[in-house]
């Protein structure tokens, strides 16, 4: 038997003194991300929206075995937001109406969550009306016309049931259930019941396909709506993938288990937690750019070593060299060495150990005080 068959079903409940603590330590760590990002300057600020945005969509996607371009997803949401990137990336038609549908939740979040809403958002992430070759129902809750909507794995002929979704017939009923909760219930806490919301509606199964996406989704309604505000400097979404198989595991046995969702809000919080960890590590990063470039702001640089510090600053692979540097710069290797020298003159650049053709180079870095 599955919860949704269950005679009380939705009527959860839980032990609050189970995760108190947890979230009390969430809504903390909320308060002092936000302070610290509102710290370190505009355009930096903005670079860590865009980062975090684009793991979002990429991520939310990839645990559908979904891989989205994610130079095309962030060269979207970039035009989207008016944030000006280097090097615009062309976009296709799915990209742009997966990267609507998550902007619409997180820079919308508090324009009420309507049937309407939904189907807005199906439609972006269905515009051919197939998923895959299979024609689907977009735009309107499914219907079963295939048979009941199942969770399943294994080998064709072998399949193993993991979960089985409420009849078609109940979705209308049990959707306007769970969307008069969603905007009417006032006394609990956000955090909490963006845990609640993601249990309810990927429970309740709606749409032919994409749960999984819109579920992520209105997660992310909740917890914007519980830091107040459309800025997201922490990807659930991105933590669920890297978690993904303890997140099926949770979500099954809550499924096949009791009202009390009192693990399954536990396991949440603490993913969201480690969601934060990642977080630090950006805003760690961009602390030191920050600092970096205040401690050199008089320091003059050409347009090629401009575009290369800035490089080295984020997500450099390997180590720098002469011909690297001139084939990223589209110049000679004289232009590239002149370049590099001028810079380890300017102690900007440090020589790695070793020399002659092996020679290497690395950002010095002594005067760019990591945060606290």
């Amino acid at each position: 038997m599955y919860i949704h068959e269950l005679s009380n079903w939705p009527l959860f409940t839980w032990d609050y003194q189970q995760f108190s603590a947890k979230l009390g330590e969430i809504r903390y760590r909320q308060g002092k991300i936000f302070g610290q990002m509102n710290s370190v300057g505009f355009k930096l600020k903005e670079e860590a929206i865009l980062q975090t945005l684009t793991l979002d969509v990429v991520k939310s996607s990839e645990i559908e075995g979904e891989i989205l371009n994610s130079e095309q997803v962030r060269s979207s949401i970039a035009k989207r937001l008016g944030i000006e990137v280097a090097g615009i990336t062309p976009t296709d038609r799915h990209v742009e109406g997966v990267v609507e549908m998550m902007l619409d939740a997180t820079q919308k979040y508090n324009t009420p969550l309507t049937e309407e809403r939904l189907f807005n958002w199906h439609g972006s992430l269905f515009p051919t009306g197939r998923s895959g070759l299979s024609k689907i129902t977009v735009a309107e809750w499914r219907k079963d016309e295939k048979g009941p909507m199942q969770v399943v794995s294994g080998a064709y002929g072998r399949e193993k049931v993991h979960f089985e979704a409420p009849s078609a017939t109940l979705v209308q009923k049990y959707m306007s259930e769970f969307l008069t909760w969603f905007e009417e219930q006032q006394d609990i806490d956000l955090v909490l019941k963006a845990a609640i919301a993601h249990l309810w509606f990927v429970t309740i199964h709606p749409l032919d396909d994409g749960n999984g996406r819109i579920t992520r989704a209105i997660t992310d309604i909740q917890l914007a709506r519980a830091d107040r505000t459309g800025q997201r400097f922490y990807s659930m979404s991105a933590q669920i993938q890297k978690e993904r198989s303890a997140y099926y595991n949770i979500l099954e046995s809550t499924q096949k288990g009791k009202l009390d969702i009192t693990e399954w809000i536990v396991w949440f919080l603490e993913c969201l937690d480690r969601s934060m960890d990642a977080t630090d590590q950006v805003l760690e990063k961009i602390n030191i750019r920050a600092s970096f470039w205040e401690a050199n702001k008089d320091v003059p640089l050409n347009s090629r070593q401009q575009k290369m510090v800035d490089t080295m600053l984020d997500d450099f692979y390997g180590k720098l060299n002469v011909s690297k540097w001139a084939k990223m710069c589209s110049c000679s290797t004289d232009t590239a060495l002149r370049d590099i020298q001028d810079l380890v003159g300017k102690s900007i650049l440090m020589k790695d150990e070793g020399g002659g053709r092996s020679t290497s180079y690395k950002l010095n870095l002594t005067q760019a005080v990591k945060p606290n």
